[in-house]
């Protein structure tokens, strides 16, 4: 766990102790139904306190929004109630953008007086990884930023032409998925929040991806502020990292600022504006990697034509010289060569009667007939595989928590190993965050596996293969049965021997990468069973 995020967790517990005492893990809330499992942040401008829940009922997991007051105070609970009234309406909205709304619970209805809570919002759990620990070590990359943003912009431009407010102007209540978008994970606008709020909460999502600092008032105090200028404005993106493209720079902050200053006012505004900015970058970032001059950027930020220039011609003028040497070399050797053989003739022909060569040497033998084959390689061992076992499912493997991409575990049985399933980027080296993180395949009946095959891996990774007995196994019940290091981009792994079951794991012990960008990929797994 980061600084910044143990930060984060400490003012949230000491937020519950203030205003919500029996907010803790472990408590139970909406008449003992849910469990609290971690708090994620406080969004104080509403006294909304955002929990992960076990729902005891249902046996899953819940993002709890906890609305905590003092239900005797008439005006904290009739902004409660507006809050509910509007999570309720939310309900019927549907989009990946958002978790869905599963209940709303308030005084009398779920929530008694006891619990110092004015009300809950019950939404579905969404997996992944905090907004602020996503840019708690460094701002994401430009083109990564719009992306993500304009995942989000299409679920407020879908959500505002049915007249919804979403409320996701707080960076806490934001979680990345697995897959890389942006979703508001705890769903609870403010009792006056408008459609402008969610427009300019778009603009500061961006702000933070691209620096790191929170632009709106109210955010956690995980987060730095943005900085203002003496006029009051607010400092560009691009001022701050200068890699930052004006274009998109100046998106954020006409999205953020009112006033005057040509400021963009809808989600359908920025979301062709965030299309267009991250078309530009993509396409700057291709002509950079491909272009036949492209140089690694300065580290100042400012790009320049003249030192790439004048490289690329020392370059074109060094493979002249260089293959004028090699034409001129072929040439000599080829002029010696003649010279050799017409001295070797003109000595024949002086010095008397041809010579037997081939009688008089001893040093090699003689040439095999003309008929004679060369020898054949040794054949390869036969019948030890059958044919390849086909899966009926394969899921990432994580006893410790969420899995790795799950909705990409799919590609490694799918024939076709340029489609891959990846790990997440980690920081750390394996077991140092955790022991590791793998797939576990599950057959329909018992096979006899001999082998694996990995196709379209990462090199440097090393993968144990493992046998379970239960697709739910803790790691100290499986057993390993194979290992390997993948060299190259594939590998065999072939057991000590064959066993014998339903469900066994490609389980990665250390992962590809280094300098803080770890991770892993695997694009084709092949099962096959002794014969």
């Amino acid at each position: 766990m980061n600084t910044k995020r143990s930060d984060q967790a400490e003012t949230a517990r000491a937020g519950g102790r203030v205003r919500g005492g029996s907010l803790a893990p472990g408590g139970v809330v909406g008449d003992g139904r849910y469990r609290l499992l971690a708090q994620f942040g406080i969004d104080e401008r509403a006294g909304a306190h955002l929990w992960r829940a076990r729902d005891g009922q249902l046996r899953r997991d819940v993002a709890l929004t906890l609305l905590v007051g003092d239900p005797a105070d008439a005006e904290s609970a009739r902004l409660a109630r507006r809050t509910l009234e509007r999570a309720a309406h939310a309900a019927k909205f549907g989009h990946d953008g958002v978790a869905r709304v599963l209940d709303v619970l308030s005084l009398g209805s779920g929530v008694t007086s006891g619990e110092g809570l004015l009300g809950v919002v019950v939404a579905e759990w969404t997996k992944g990884t905090d907004l602020v620990d996503v840019t708690a070590e460094e701002p994401v990359s430009p083109a990564v930023a719009a992306r993500m943003v304009q995942a989000l912009a299409a679920a407020v431009d879908r959500a505002h032409q049915s007249g919804l407010v979403l409320g996701l102007d707080h960076p806490q209540r934001l979680r990345v998925t697995p897959e890389g978008a942006l979703r508001l994970a705890f769903p609870g606008p403010l009792p006056d929040a408008t459609l402008r709020d969610d427009v300019k909460a778009l603009g500061a999502v961006l702000y933070l991806l691209l620096t790191g600092r929170w632009a709106l008032p109210g955010g956690p105090p995980a987060i730095p502020a943005a900085p203002h200028t003496p006029t009051g404005r607010i400092v560009p993106p691009h001022s701050l990292r200068p890699r930052v493209p004006a274009a998109l720079s100046s998106l954020a902050v006409r999205t953020i600022e009112d006033g005057d200053h040509g400021g963009i006012r809808t989600s359908a505004a920025i979301l062709r504006a965030l299309d267009q900015a991250a078309e530009a970058e993509e396409r700057t970032q291709f002509i950079k990697q491909v272009g036949p001059e492209s140089e690694p950027e300065p580290d100042d930020g400012v790009w320049t034509t003249k030192k790439p220039v004048k490289d690329a011609a020392r370059r074109r003028k060094l493979a002249l010289g260089v293959t004028v040497l090699v034409v001129l070399a072929v040439g000599i050797l080829a002029w010696l060569g003649m010279l050799a053989i017409s001295f070797f003739q003109g000595d024949k022909a002086a010095n008397g009667p041809n010579m037997n060569v081939a009688q008089t040497t001893t040093s090699a033998p003689p040439p095999p007939p003309a008929s004679s084959a060369p020898p054949a390689p040794p054949a390869p061992a036969q019948g030890q595989f059958g044919d390849p076992a086909k899966p009926t499912g394969v899921t990432v493997y994580n006893p410790e928590g969420d899995g790795d991409n799950p909705g990409r575990a799919r590609n490694v049985t799918d024939g076709d190993p340029g489609t891959v399933w990846k790990t997440e980027q980690y920081q750390q080296q394996f077991p140092k965050v955790k022991p590791g993180v793998g797939l576990i395949a599950a057959f329909d009946g018992e096979i006899n596996l001999a082998q694996v095959k990995i196709a379209g891996a990462t090199a440097g990774t090393k993968v144990e293969i493992r046998v379970a007995d239960t697709k739910n196994a803790e790691l100290a019940d499986t057993r390993v049965v194979g290992s390997a290091d993948i060299n190259g981009d594939s590998a065999d792994v072939t057991l000590q021997q064959p066993q014998k079951g339903r469900f066994f794991v490609v389980w990665i012990t250390q992962l590809g990468g280094d300098d803080k960008k770890y991770s892993s990929q695997i694009g084709e797994l092949t099962f096959l069973p002794a014969k």
